[in-house]
């Protein structure tokens, strides 16, 4: 018996697992905080995006003169905030 709980204590083999459970959730971790700034970020480029498109509608923009600044209208260009 005295001679398992030596082997027992001096077996290394099981901590390389705890190891690599432990990078693996720290590595999960990471990712998931990088998916949600990631996410937040699409988000706003997105509503941006659609705020800027629908300005320059509600504007009275001609079809296809978007400039990324503004958009032409009839009589002019109409800046978008």
């Amino acid at each position: 018996m005295k001679t398992f709980i030596k082997n027992f204590i001096a077996d290394e083999s099981g901590a390389s697992a705890a190891e690599y459970a432990l990078i693996i959730a720290v590595v999960g971790v990471g990712i998931g905080a990088a998916a949600l700034v990631l996410g937040a970020n699409v988000e706003s480029a997105v509503g941006t995006a659609a705020n800027e498109v629908y300005n320059c509608n509600k504007s009275g923009a001609t079809s296809g003169t978007y400039t990324g600044q503004s958009c032409a209208t009839q009589s002019g260009a109409a800046t978008v905030s």
